[in-house]
């Protein structure tokens, strides 16, 4: 099969007008100019249009949700959420998201599975299962007496305290075949009884995670908005900074000699500030998010232009107010608050979202996975044609026709 593309944006940094895609069991074979690339099986024919690798979005919940009120999130039935998420699934897939990187949820890792085996539409799902917080931490429902909340936290989180027990929950979840951990080392927004700058975890703790997850060849990503319990993942060995609120310059020399990614997440932070009122978020999410959007802004800024990887994720889990299916705001985010170009802001969602997986997506290169996307518009003349999406292919195989499928 080979693909002729309008322009091919391969997710590297390289633009190639009148291109040809070559796929081959579900691979890039080659990918060129038209004129390199032998015209070999069957063509597709996308020469009116703009081809880029399918986005990656490094941060989701696909747990289902349909509410900001997070007591919903701890009494949600499993069952329901799950069917729910596989709708969440199909509209990522329309919106040409193609893997998502799941960061908290107690029905991604059986949805991640259904996707592969072809029983469900979906994006790829690397998922780390639930999140890990301590006992007071952003994870734990603070709303319930002790006694009640347990070791369930917010559901799609758990709690663990000291080393020991870090390292066993750990241990239950590589076991239980995450593709990576999520753990918390600040408070946050949606936690009743903490503030973002709150350092959560301690050196040992955050180590004994890391340790286990790395000798099993996982990535961490951590939860981290203030800057010292950012500065604590980062030297205990993270691999990426989830949201980073308040990036001091110790903060963004961590992030750049660790070589680890920033994952900002703006877009949630964006529409609790714009319309969370409307949403049902508590009032000390509304407050606290007002308190830190500039300063969210600013640090995600600073890290841009100090170098530092910057991926897309919307930490988005399916509420109306933030529903899959408009993951792309993040990319414009990127270019109207932060500043990247919208080529910059691709890449983003695609070669550098990439590091935070374990797999070869989000490039257009020989034995990446052939998963891209066809836009009907040239997002080099406005970053809002990322929502023009034609066509959506996983493996080399079309799977949905954009957001017209909607």
């Amino acid at each position: 099969m080979h693909v002729d593309c309008g322009t091919l944006v391969d997710g590297t940094g390289d633009v190639i007008e009148d291109a040809r895609l070559r796929v081959a069991d579900g691979a890039v074979a080659e990918g060129g100019p038209r004129e390199d690339v032998a015209a070999d099986g069957e063509r597709v024919d996308h020469s009116g249009e703009v081809v880029v690798p399918g986005f990656v979005d490094a941060h989701v919940h696909l747990q289902g949700l349909r509410t900001m009120d997070p007591t919903d999130w701890v009494l949600a039935d499993d069952a329901e959420c799950a069917a729910r998420a596989t709708v969440d699934c199909r509209r990522l897939l329309e919106a040409g998201f193609t893997s998502v990187r799941d960061l908290g949820s107690t029905v991604a890792l059986g949805l991640r599975d259904a996707i592969a085996d072809g029983d469900v539409a979906g994006p790829r799902i690397y998922t780390s299962g639930r999140a890990i917080s301590q006992t007071g931490g952003h994870g734990d429902a603070h709303f319930l007496p002790h006694e009640w909340a347990g070791e369930s936290g917010l559901g799609i989180a758990t709690l663990a305290d000291g080393e020991a027990e870090c390292r066993k929950t750990a241990r239950r979840r590589l076991r239980n075949g995450v593709d990576c951990l999520k753990i918390m080392t600040t408070g946050g927004v949606l936690s009743e009884q903490d503030e973002p700058d709150h350092q959560q975890f301690t050196d040992a703790e955050i180590r004994a995670l890391v340790e286990e997850a790395h000798r099993a060849d996982r990535q961490v990503a951590s939860h981290a908005q203030g800057a010292a319990g950012v500065t604590a993942a980062l030297e205990n060995g993270v691999d990426t900074i989830e949201h980073g609120f308040h990036l001091d310059e110790e903060a963004i020399d961590l992030l750049l000699e660790t070589d680890a990614t920033l994952v900002p997440t703006l877009s949630i932070m964006f529409r609790i500030v714009e319309e969370g009122a409307d949403h049902g978020v508590p009032e000390y999410g509304l407050r606290k998010s007002r308190e830190a959007f500039e300063a969210h802004v600013d640090s995600t800024r600073r890290a841009h232009v100090a170098g530092v990887p910057v991926a897309t994720g919307t930490d988005f889990l399916g509420a109306p107010l933030v529903p899959h299916g408009e993951n792309a705001l993040e990319m414009e985010l990127l270019v109207e608050e932060i500043g990247l170009s919208p080529l910059e802001a691709i890449e983003a969602a695609t070669g550098v979202a990439a590091r935070t997986v374990p797999d070869d997506v989000g490039e257009l290169r020989p034995g990446a996975h052939a998963d891209f996307v066809a836009l009907d518009a040239d997002p080099r003349d406005g970053i809002e044609a990322v929502r023009e999406v034609a066509a959506v292919y996983k493996g080399g195989e079309r799977v949905a026709n954009g957001a017209s499928d909607l």
